[in-house]
């Protein structure tokens, strides 16, 4: 099964705690659990998010038209900072990996959510079909 683990914290100040952390060290942490996922084969995709999240913009569709609002964002409780896309067996096995997250602490989180595959969709929907198509066309499949 997939299952995508989303780094979180609950704002931009919690880097702040870790501003005096050697970069070169923080990327050798992350890679070296990078490494561990790989050889047990089971990453498919991992990304960090650009800081700071001034950089980026909501488009929020509550209201007609569509509202772009700049970051930073307020409102927001928590910041999406990242994701691992892991193929393990259980939600078991995802807890797992994710309690070996790199970075840790009080206002740090990962989310885990499983990612449906398009089997699990009705095979004979057009969209669907479309879809398996240009999977297989991408080698995805």
């Amino acid at each position: 099964m997939k299952f995508m683990l989303i780094w979180r914290t609950t704002s931009d100040t919690v880097w702040d705690n870790y501003g005096d952390i050697d970069f070169d060290k923080m990327i050798e942490t992350v890679g070296r659990f990078n490494e561990e996922m790989i050889e047990a084969g089971i990453l498919l995709a991992a990304e960090g998010l650009a800081d700071p999240s001034d950089n980026g913009v909501v488009v929020d569709f509550s209201s007609e038209p569509p509202v772009v609002t700049d970051g930073p964002y307020g409102e927001t409780k928590e910041l999406f900072n990242g994701f691992y896309l892991i193929d393990v067996p259980t939600k078991e096995d995802a807890i797992a990996w994710a309690k070996k997250a790199p970075i840790q602490g009080p206002g740090f989180a990962t989310e885990i959510r499983r990612v449906p595959t398009i089997d699990e969709f009705p095979q004979d929907n057009e969209w669907i079909q479309k879809e398996l198509a240009w999977r297989k066309a991408n080698n995805q499949l």
